[in-house]
């Protein structure tokens, strides 16, 4: 607008000022980076490191500076000439307005409609390929009542990479046999791939027909999981469970995406409710036209995206008269409605991290510490968990980090929050912000990556096995002791 420059000794001051503070709170920052990692991994049992190595911090942060300071005079050189150009014919200050207005929608539309659309190209064919990959040990299953086998109505080929893993991997009626000490069933997987039908829809009913195919809803448990956005179920959540009701149980769940969790969550966040609701109409629908006394108990699961859309299909107001039995939801993203509403009401003397809503006879809260519950306290009819850590970014995250402190990073916080943790405007947003693609990158039972000991003791409380017992509970931790798959 040409308004009259800072000058003489003043400007000087506002231009050397905030480069000295700045670099002495660089040269601060640098030096206690190796105590803050350190303060992380001691809380998650990793091993210190003996440098956070300052300099390449420094070196890195300077070329990424140097390439902003570039950038930043390079847009400027471009809304300089259209602001010259517009001035031809328009008085001055007209022109600069309505140059540099122009300038910012084309560079707003470049960057939307060419960098981010061919990132977000590029990144659909990589994990379009990964999701078609076999591992050497993936073989078309023989089983009768595998999804995939030549009796199934799932093709092999149409089941991606992380279903093939889901189907093949599971344990075997010989393996709980040996285990709980008892005789036990061939548990029941249904998968229906990314490829089995061309909708959603076509993919629920699809997995329908399979799940009555082999006889799921015999089973005395029937659990409808929601996938993360790569096709994954965690072997933790599915394996423990299938142990505790000695196979007597079957898994249905559709793959709605090949993409990771959290690029899902920015690109098409509603995709998983939209998967979950068709695959729960599916299932549920089918469900309630059985007798009561020879249909499974029913319940949801669903880790990260899948807890998102899990959450989201289980509609009160269309279940009303008929109710399923419960639900295991962990990792909710910060995304999650439901999980979120609870959050805000829980109980004021609990903490956000791990709440206590009402008198917990319906919802409750888990963390690797069990249950937030009140003394005395009994279940109702229904059952809901939300299994979550108070380290994990992938909950914890909010817009709000960029202007407000969150309560989670209170005196009373999550005994895997680091206490050098302070909350300042913007760079709280970024630091949890980043740290959600690599919220499983940590030790089992920390962040994103949840333990099978937590799963086996959520498990119990939502289901109710028969014939269970605590010796039992000991000895299948025992034996998921040091499990930690990769999560994907």
């Amino acid at each position: 607008m040409e308004l009259k420059d800072v000058t003489g000794r003043f400007a000087r001051i506002l231009s050397w000022g905030p480069v000295l503070i700045l670099t002495g709170l660089s040269i601060y920052m640098l030096n206690l980076m190796k105590d803050w990692q350190n303060s992380v991994r001691l809380l998650m049992e990793m091993a210190p490191i003996e440098s956070a190595y300052p300099f390449t911090v420094l070196w890195t942060s300077a070329f990424t500076a140097l390439v902003v300071i570039l950038l930043t005079y390079l847009f400027l050189y471009a809304a300089t000439w259209l602001v010259n150009t517009v001035g031809r014919y328009l008085p001055r200050r007209i022109s600069i307005v309505l140059g540099i207005t122009v300038f910012v929608l084309f560079l707003m539309s470049f960057i939307d409609g060419v960098i981010i659309k061919n990132s977000l190209h590029v990144m659909d064919e990589s994990f379009a390929a990964m999701n078609q990959l076999l591992d050497d040990d993936d073989e078309v299953p023989q089983g009768f009542k595998a999804s995939g086998s030549a009796q199934s109505l799932i093709n092999w080929s149409d089941i991606g990479r992380n279903g093939k893993r889901f189907v093949a991997n599971g344990p075997t009626k010989e393996e709980i046999t040996t285990l709980i000490g008892r005789e036990a069933m061939q548990p029941i997987r249904v998968y229906a791939g990314f490829d089995t039908g061309d909708t959603l829809e076509e993919r629920a009913q699809i997995a329908l027909d399979e799940l009555k195919r082999v006889g799921g809803f015999s089973r005395s448990t029937l659990i409808i999981a929601t996938a993360t956005g790569t096709g994954w179920i965690d072997p933790s959540a599915v394996n423990t469970v299938e142990y505790i009701h000695a196979g007597d149980i079957a898994t249905v769940t559709l793959q709605y995406s090949y993409l990771p969790s959290w690029l899902t969550l920015m690109v098409e966040p509603e995709l998983s409710q939209e998967a979950a609701t068709a695959l729960f109409k599916s299932i549920y629908g089918y469900w309630t036209t059985l007798p009561h006394d020879m249909r499974p108990e029913l319940y949801l699961h669903g880790l990260s995206l899948g807890a998102l859309g899990s959450e989201h299909s289980a509609d009160l107001f269309t279940m009303i008269a008929d109710p399923i039995n419960g639900a295991l939801w962990s990792g909710p993203p910060f995304l999650s409605k439901v999980w979120k509403m609870v959050t805000l009401e829980r109980n004021p003397d609990s903490p956000q991290w791990r709440p206590v809503f009402r008198d917990g006879r319906m919802i409750r809260f888990m963390t690797q510490d069990g249950f937030a519950i009140l003394p005395g306290a009994e279940w109702g009819p229904l059952r809901f968990v939300y299994l979550q850590h108070a380290s994990d970014p992938m909950s914890f995250f909010s817009p709000r980090l960029a202007y407000e402190s969150p309560s989670w990073l209170g005196p009373n916080r999550g005994h895997d929050v680091s206490p050098s943790l302070r909350w300042f405007p913007l760079v709280t947003f970024f630091q949890v912000g980043f740290d959600i693609p690599a919220a499983t990158n940590v030790p089992v039972g920390y962040g994103h990556n949840f333990a099978p000991a937590s799963y086996i003791d959520a498990w119990i409380e939502v289901t109710r096995p028969k014939n269970w017992t605590s010796l039992d509970t000991e000895n299948l931790k025992t034996h998921f002791m040091g499990f930690n798959p990769r999560p994907l």
